[in-house]
């Protein structure tokens, strides 16, 4: 398989990679004209390129076609995942984007153990550690790492989805049965180790979220989004 990279500096017939990914395939992969590279502008659309100039600092490429990504789901899946303490959103950030998540929304509720700090020098990482498991995952798409809401602000952000599962381990029905066939977007709604207050779960139902179980097992919060958006995926023929 060719080389993948991501850029937006795509115009005229020509994409161009530079700094460090320019780097890397001139120097690293040593990569010469007429080796055969793929390009993603991180929208959904791979591009077969053709190595014209591989400088240390700028690799220049022409476009011979251009696609739809093969490997993007065409169910849209945002992940809204109660914010978790230690490193457990990178963890979450580099598994959904593996599986098709388009969004990962994190948001304080009651009950979260963390607390904001440097929010905006965290989101540079995380939206890092997107790019690079779009990367390894062959993904057409670079998910966005949304800056953290609060659990009200949650709430209306995710109303704008077709259809919201509202994870709760006070129990609800298989999330078999509340995925609709004509969602185009779906939103999953996770809790943080606190889980949810039961305010908030009737705020949940009262916008319109539907609860959901995931099994007899307690999962934690860092296993519950992932195992919700792999059920999703699957049902919606993501995985075959």
């Amino acid at each position: 398989m060719p080389h993948r990279y991501f850029t937006t500096d795509i115009a005229d017939g020509s994409a161009y990679l530079n700094g460090a990914d320019a780097h890397h395939l001139a120097v690293v992969l040593r990569a010469k004209a007429g080796d055969d590279v793929t390009v993603c502008d991180g929208l959904g659309t791979d591009y077969a390129c053709r190595v014209r100039l591989a400088g240390k600092e700028r690799v220049e490429m022409d476009i011979i076609s251009s696609h739809p990504s093969e490997s993007e789901p065409h169910t849209a899946v945002t992940l809204y995942v109660g914010y978790p303490k230690q490193d457990k959103l990178e963890t979450i950030i580099q598994k959904a984007t593996e599986l098709g998540a388009v969004r990962v929304v994190p948001f304080f509720s009651r009950y979260c153990v963390a607390a904001p700090k440097n929010e905006e020098k965290k989101n540079v990482r995380y939206q890092r550690v997107a790019l690079e498991a779009a990367k390894q995952s062959g993904r057409g798409r670079v998910p966005e790492v949304a800056m953290p809401l609060s659990f009200d602000e949650m709430l209306r952000d995710a109303a704008a989805c077709d259809t919201v599962l509202f994870c709760d381990e006070a129990g609800g029905a298989p999330l078999h049965s509340r995925l609709k066939d004509t969602a185009h977007s779906v939103a999953i709604v996770t809790g943080s180790e606190g889980g949810f207050s039961r305010e908030e779960a009737e705020k949940a139902a009262a916008a319109g979220f539907l609860p959901v179980g995931l099994g007899p097992r307690i999962l934690r919060c860092e296993t519950a989004p992932l195992a919700a958006l792999s059920v999703v995926m699957a049902l919606t023929g993501n995985l075959q």
